[in-house]
């Protein structure tokens, strides 16, 4: 299961405060102020890890919080600085702040680090012949955690056109596949090897009509989207649940204008699925006249075709 969205709380440590002390002895009766700073707090820093593919940990926890800085001591003793708290998160993961609403940052590396709430800064000893100060105390965010898969290729369609059974054929992945709509509740990734690289294939759950708007869930998915390099646009030619491929085609493309992101402008190469099947050679004779661009008919199912569309896309991802 995917879980890509989390509400977190951070807090970052405190300052420790600074020292009031004086030094005396046999010669000095007065004596002289000698209390050392205190140490900032730690920070609440986020960063990416390749292990790391979703957001499930912060389904159990959510509340984040930095070490304090440590006191200041005689003798000038300045205090240790706080523990900085480390998040670790897939690469994909926008943080916003919740309150603000403003992002944060676009967390896209692994191995990318970004400071999300400050450590206070710590307070000063007497040393400086006046007064110690108390330290200040750390910021405290809520944030919004929003991950957007990133992949080569984003595989869409309506639901049912074979897009889970086109994965587990080029790649290791497995979706569950059954004859049904909505089966992938999920967008899956699959890595599928070339010749001078791998390409990341992310199964995206059949949208409809009104996905834009969240019918469906469909805006869900469509955020992962944003991210793909090219999309692979996969129409049932056999159209064995009654719908018409032209009218799929532009319905699913409509939802991916009205989205909005620029997603109609990226790289898209159509499949015409289900070449197997006994109405699909009729049916892509009259979808090729309608549609001003190359087809790559196919067979998920027995891997009719499935070379030359690797190909393809691999020849336009290089490109990019």
């Amino acid at each position: 299961m995917l879980i890509d969205q989390a509400k977190i709380h951070v807090t970052a440590g405190d300052g420790g405060n600074g020292c009031t002390s004086f030094y005396r002895d046999r010669r000095v009766r007065k004596g002289k102020p000698n209390g050392g700073d205190g140490g900032d707090g730690g920070n609440v820093i986020f960063k990416v890890d390749k292990n790391i593919h979703t957001l499930l940990d912060f389904q159990y926890k959510r509340h984040f919080k930095a070490g304090r800085g440590g006191h200041g001591g005689s003798n000038n003793k300045k205090g240790e600085r706080g523990e900085n708290s480390y998040i670790r998160i897939p690469a994909g993961t926008v943080i916003t702040d919740a309150t603000t609403e403003l992002v944060i940052r676009d967390m896209a590396h692994d191995g990318e680090e970004v400071i999300a709430a400050v450590g206070g800064k710590y307070g000063k000893g007497n040393t400086r012949k006046r007064d110690a100060t108390p330290g200040e105390k750390g910021e405290e965010k809520e944030l919004f955690l929003e991950l957007k898969l990133i992949a080569d290729v984003g595989i869409i369609g309506y639901p049912n056109v074979g897009k889970s059974t086109l994965i587990s054929r080029i790649s290791s992945a497995k979706s569950k596949i059954a004859d049904y709509p909505f089966t992938t509740k999920a967008p899956s990734l699959g890595i599928v090897r070339m010749y001078e690289g791998d390409l990341t294939f992310a199964d995206m759950p059949g949208l409809i009509e009104g996905a834009h708007s969240g019918r469906g869930l469909g805006d869900k998915f469509l955020r992962h989207i944003e991210r793909t390099k090219i999309l692979l646009h996969m129409v049932d030619t056999a159209a064995l649940e009654g719908r018409d491929p032209y009218n799929d085609y532009l319905s699913i493309n409509k939802e991916l204008s009205l989205y909005g992101a620029h997603l109609e402008k990226k790289a898209q190469i159509v499949a015409c699925n289900k070449m197997d099947l006994v109405d699909s050679k009729g049916n892509l004779d009259i979808f090729r006249k309608k549609i001003d661009k190359k087809i790559f008919p196919i067979s998920a199912v027995t891997g009719e075709g499935i070379k030359e569309l690797l190909n393809e896309i691999w020849r336009i991802s290089t490109e990019r």
